[in-house]
């Protein structure tokens, strides 16, 4: 059975895809065989960091998302990783919808992921409420509460959508803390995870220094221990 794993959250900058890329690096080295969509065909982390994985699809055409059905059924053991670019909610339920995804998914046996990203404000609740209500039960749920700028989710404890989700069989998922400069060291070296995590005695300047690298280990470790509870 393959099974597509859509990145999603809607609002920018909630770490989309910086979850993208933990799971790309993740099925990396746990040897599992996946592709990976960038929908942002101009600033795509994928297509960034992780260039021999990816290639872009436009979400507004059918032909080209159609692709990752297509790809599903050309390699059924395979996970597809999509990282979807901010506001792209509506183009993409508009594909379920009309083309009847679910429905095709159920018949070929395609599990559909869907991992809502989330900061603690207002918006990302009341994105979470839309997806809810408009997909319901459909998709597969993961939510995944980034800590990386606050550790508190009281809003979604109090709104009642994480009891609903959980009745809806969701799971759940926290990216820890990272100090915060270990990420722009990485992004200024367009690196993936585990170039940073590597030492190269004969370089004049290795992505992160020692300490930095045994912190992105520990985050990376962190991560990896609920990613193998979560994908199978």
């Amino acid at each position: 059975m393959a099974t597509i794993h859509f990145i999603g959250g809607e609002k920018g900058g909630v770490g989309k895809s910086v979850v993208a890329r933990v799971l790309a690096q993740y099925f990396i080295d746990r040897g599992i065989v996946f592709t990976g969509f960038d929908t942002d065909r101009s600033h795509g982390a994928l297509l960034r960091f992780y260039t021999d994985y990816a290639q872009p699809i436009d979400l507004n055409a059918y032909d080209s998302v159609d692709e990752l059905i297509e790809a599903a059924v050309a390699l059924p053991e395979q996970h597809i990783l999509v990282d979807l670019a901010a506001q792209s909610y509506d183009p993409l339920a508009k594909w379920l919808l009309e083309s009847g995804v679910f429905a095709v998914a159920e018949e070929l046996e395609i599990k559909l992921i869907y991992w809502h990203v989330m900061d603690s404000g207002q918006d990302s609740v009341a994105l979470l409420a839309r997806l809810l209500d408009q997909i319901g039960e459909q998709f597969q749920y993961v939510i995944v509460q980034n800590q990386l700028r606050d550790e508190h989710f009281n809003l979604l404890m109090r709104s009642g959508l994480k009891e609903k989700a959980l009745m809806m069989n969701a799971q759940l998922m926290s990216l820890k803390k990272l100090y915060a400069p270990i990420m722009l060291k990485i992004d200024a070296h367009n690196a993936s995870f585990w170039a940073a995590t590597q030492r190269d005695p004969g370089a004049n300047a290795n992505v992160l220094g020692i300490l930095d690298r045994q912190r992105l280990k520990i985050w990376l470790n962190s991560a990896y221990t609920q990613l193998d509870r979560l994908v199978n």
